[in-house]
């Protein structure tokens, strides 16, 4: 059953959908594909085999059979050892056919995926989710950011908000997601304010936000109390629950209060899948500046 929020509210001009954004990024990104003749296949690996992870798998075969990119799926067997692992990353990097290298999470407990992002070359990592690539957005080398923060950065773009000034408030600080999108938005000249699970009244400050990027994975968490009239909420949260997936946030209440609201499914998710795709064609622009290709 869908999430009743987004079904009420089905076709309601203030919910900031994802599918225009993928399809205008996909069509730029097979633009570039169909010019780039020596470009090389992207690699998902997926250790063990994970039936929820096998479902994203299956988006990005799609989005990159869209833009033209040949796409190799691998499962590992799930008690390959960590060493056997990064010994099959290095041959991708040295590999000149393999344009970029995508590691599926979860991972079986015995690997440390940290240490596998950071076995990934830069230069080869789509996802963003190096250490190196994640520490460059701190100099404000934005172009292979992690995807879902690309995404939701995407999307506040997607409402015509100037970012010079904007007040920003981040419910969420993980690594891969609400930090890096606070410091790609103060790059931009917004003013960000990041929450979590110590701030003591969040409401107080998502409140006076002219944007609100919620990415806790909690149902529901933001209701419309907690958001000033007329500001663009942007929710990252997916939540298995008994009526279907919904978002971290409340999008039937709080439309009836924002400007603008992402659905969830239908608005941070599809264009993340598209972010994936773009982040290849700059992966090969590099490896091209670099003499790889």
């Amino acid at each position: 059953m869908p999430d009743q929020g987004t079904q009420t509210h089905a076709h309601d001009p203030r919910h900031v959908r994802g599918a225009p954004v993928r399809k205008r990024i996909l069509s730029e990104v097979a633009g570039y594909v169909a010019g780039a003749k020596d470009i090389g296949r992207l690699v998902s690996i997926m250790i063990g085999d994970t039936p929820e992870v096998a479902v994203y798998i299956r988006g990005q075969a799609r989005a990159a059979e869209q833009v033209g990119l040949p796409f190799d799926q691998q499962v590992w067997p799930g008690d390959i050892s960590q060493e056997s692992c990064k010994r099959r990353i290095q041959d991708m990097n040295d590999d000149p056919g393999v344009l970029g290298i995508i590691l599926q999470r979860p991972v079986p407990e015995h690997i440390n995926v940290r240490s596998l992002q950071s076995a990934i070359h830069p230069l080869k990592d789509v996802e963003g989710m190096n250490p190196a690539s994640v520490g460059n957005i701190l100099y404000n080398d934005v172009a292979l950011a992690p995807c879902t923060a690309a995404a939701a950065v995407e999307l506040i773009r997607e409402t015509g908000l100037n970012m010079r000034g904007l007040e920003v408030v981040m419910i969420g600080h993980s690594e891969i997601v609400g930090k890096p999108i606070a410091v790609m938005l103060m790059a931009e000249g917004a003013t960000v304010t990041v929450c979590h699970h110590m701030t003591r009244s969040v409401a107080m400050h998502s409140r006076r936000a002219d944007v609100v990027v919620v990415a806790v994975g909690k149902a529901h968490l933001i209701g419309p109390d907690m958001i000033k009239p007329g500001a663009a909420v942007i929710d990252i949260g997916i939540n298995q629950t008994e009526n279907g997936i919904v978002g971290d946030v409340d999008t039937r209440a709080v439309t009836d209060v924002a400007g603008w609201v992402t659905p969830v499914p239908g608005g941070v998710g599809p264009v993340t899948v598209a972010i994936l795709m773009r982040n290849a064609t700059v992966a090969h622009q590099r490896q091209k500046a670099a003499g790889w290709i």
